[in-house]
């Protein structure tokens, strides 16, 4: 073999290697007496509550997770229901709003981003809508502001697991 192809295969080994280490970290959050599952992609998030389900990362201002379960007909807008919960939030100090996204996973729905202060300290809060016949599912995601930027991909994947039991 030339030095090329072994460079070539010794990356290929080092990729999977590490993809196999990553995927090995996941877990999966179920629980007999709650409808839904999805994935937990790291094991610093530790489950501190189950009514409702409650995760943090570290602790709560490294990362927090709560799931919240609405009631909204199928026929009313997702944006509607972002809207109401969102005039909630306008009371926090330093409150301001960020874009909405579309949202993509076992369940569809939209994103909503808003930032605040705490304890004189910049946080965010990344929010999932993820709709389901005549239920909404908000996963409410805050943290410090640069800890939920890093925490990004984690939070999207636990929202594209996020499913249904049965």
């Amino acid at each position: 073999m030339n030095s090329l192809t072994k460079k070539l295969l010794f990356a290929v080994l080092a990729l999977s290697a590490f993809a196999t280490a990553a995927a090995a970290q996941r877990s999966t959050f179920s629980d007999p007496n709650i409808e839904f599952t999805f994935e937990i992609p790291d094991e610093k998030w530790k489950v501190v509550g189950r009514a409702p389900v409650n995760l943090v990362f570290t602790t709560a201002n490294e990362g927090d997770l709560e799931i919240r379960k609405l009631t909204a007909p199928a026929n009313r807008p997702i944006a509607e229901v972002m809207k109401a919960e969102e005039e909630k939030l306008q009371f926090l100090r330093g409150f301001v709003a960020g874009k909405d996204e579309n949202f993509n996973g076992a369940l569809r729905g939209a994103i909503y981003n808003y930032e605040f202060v705490r304890s004189g300290r910049n946080m965010s809060g990344r929010f999932y809508y993820l709709r389901t016949g005549d239920t909404v599912y908000v996963l409410r995601f805050t943290a410090y502001a640069d800890k939920l930027r890093s925490l990004r991909t984690q939070t999207d994947i636990m929202a594209r697991t996020f499913q249904l039991k049965g």
